[in-house]
């Protein structure tokens, strides 16, 4: 084999060996240490209750519980350290544990906002029936009196207390089927 056949051989090895290699830019990297560390910040905003619920180990538990109690750049400081805990694990479940908290709350929202709206129906129309048909169990005596009550003080420019015990009553209603 002549010099030249071999420098083609070996740059033709060399340019299948490049194939196999995937390149990562520099702002790629950044990009993926800044998206580790506001998950780091996500979690440090977390209750101790909620923290518990994320799969996590002890110096993770510990790092985050530590910024929480770190004020301005110490804090900082923390959550870099975090991200750089977050690097060298799995973020999948702890992604994933985050949303699904995340989404527990949105729906209690989305509930809270449909217990509002049948309230409102209530105190406007007087009508309970679309509230006896969701919650057969509801007391319908109960809620007109509630609903005649909570429509007098809104006239009389009082505190609505009325409405608040149709919400609760309502909350107790969703909580107990």
């Amino acid at each position: 084999m002549t010099p030249f056949e071999q420098e083609d051989a070996l740059l033709q090895n060399i340019d299948d060996n490049d194939e196999e290699i995937i390149y990562v830019s520099k702002s790629e990297i950044k990009r993926d240490a800044e998206a580790l560390k506001k998950l780091g910040v996500e979690l440090t905003q977390l209750s101790k209750n909620e923290l518990a619920k994320i799969p996590l180990d002890e110096d993770m538990i510990y790092a985050i519980e530590l910024a929480q109690k770190i004020k301005k750049e110490g804090y900082r400081r923390q959550i870099q350290y975090i991200g750089k805990l977050l690097r060298n694990r799995n973020i999948e479940p702890i992604s994933q544990a985050l949303d699904k908290l995340k989404n527990r709350h949105n729906q209690q929202n989305a509930l809270f906002h449909k217990l509002e709206q049948l309230r409102d129906d209530l105190i406007e129309s007087g009508n309970a029936e679309p509230i006896m048909a969701l919650y057969p169990l509801a007391d319908r005596q109960q809620l007109r009196q509630l609903a005649r009550t909570a429509k007098k003080e809104r006239d009389d420019n009082k505190p609505p207390k009325s409405a608040r015990q149709i919400f609760q009553y309502l909350k107790t209603l969703t909580e107990n089927e």
